[in-house]
């Protein structure tokens, strides 16, 4: 995996103070771990497994959840209704979320949307422990980029909860 993924990596290219270096989306390098065949039931338990991983490091800090919310709309689209949806399971487990944002740039690689870098900067920083999406569809439709996503989202410690879990895009 890329050192580019890890927290440690994180903190040292701030000590450089490179900016928006440290919070570069992952590299799709192929070959990895998780392909199209990877089966819907396999990535949910991989992103269910990070989100517990992640909650039980919180909860020994003993403070609150903090996410950020987030969704992908097309051009033009409106993203209220889909951040409400992200909104209410906030709610539902108490956590806090001062991060909401969306990208308008429809199905394009996460590696290129501008607010999952901004997201992927706030883990670094520890400004939040996750985010929050409605459904798979909002990283990518496709398997392989959603998996190199979700193993980025793990190697900075974080995790992504999702509204609908994988099974029902």
């Amino acid at each position: 995996m890329n050192s580019l993924h890890s927290t440690a990596a994180c903190r040292s290219m701030a000590a450089l103070r490179v900016p928006f270096t440290r919070a570069r989306p992952p590299i799709h390098c192929g070959g990895g771990l998780i392909s199209e065949e990877t089966s819907t039931a396999d990535l949910r338990a991989l992103r269910e497994a990070d989100l517990h991983r992640a909650l039980a490091r919180v909860a020994a800090a003993d403070r609150r959840v903090r996410v950020g919310r987030y969704t992908l709309v097309e051009p033009g689209g409106d993203p209220a209704d889909r951040l409400a949806e992200t909104h209410a399971l906030v709610r539902r487990h108490g956590w806090q979320a001062p991060i909401t944002t969306f990208d308008s740039t429809g199905m394009t690689d996460p590696a290129i949307r501008p607010q999952i870098a901004r997201l992927y900067g706030a883990i670094c920083r520890k400004e939040i422990d996750g985010i929050v999406a409605v459904s798979q569809t909002d990283i990518s439709a496709f398997r392989s980029i959603y998996g190199d996503t979700l193993a980025a989202i793990r190697a900075r410690g974080s995790f992504l909860a999702l509204v609908r879990s994988e099974t029902t895009l």
